[in-house]
């Protein structure tokens, strides 16, 4: 596991090129799925230190899972699988932009993305069926 340098503290403008990310609290970070064809965004999930390092050095979308408690590898299970293809770090190196090739639904739903509901209002609806299986 990589062990990443301490964030700068302080305001000021940090255009280093160290990979320095800001985990909150709970050593966590969020990171965003986006597909890289077409530029949607398909799930925002949740990394510590051990699975952006996974993810770095392997290039298969790995997280962390609040639910669990563990590490898990995006497919492993399902089948729908995240292949890296880039890795990129906001400003403030506190979240992170995974451009992806998805293989199946990205939702746990089997739908391609998680933002399936639209908000009109006071009231949602649904965007697209879940992929048969």
């Amino acid at each position: 596991m990589t062990d990443f340098p301490a964030p700068l503290s302080g305001s000021a403008q940090d255009e280093t090129l160290a990979l320095r990310p800001k985990f909150d609290a709970a050593g966590l970070i969020a990171a965003i799925a986006q597909d890289v064809e077409t530029g949607e965004v398909l799930m925002l999930a949740w990394m510590n230190a051990e699975a952006l390092s996974r993810t770095l050095a392997t290039g298969r979308a790995t997280y962390w899972s609040r639910s669990r408690g563990e590490i898990w590898v995006k497919g492993d299970t399902s089948g729908h699988t995240q292949e890296v293809v880039e890795v990129r770090v906001d400003c403030d190196q506190d979240a992170v932009l995974l451009k992806i090739r998805q293989t199946g639904g990205a939702c746990h739903t089997g739908r391609e993305s998680c933002f399936y509901r639209v908000a009109d209002g006071s009231s949602l609806t649904l965007a697209g069926d879940p992929e048969a299986g």
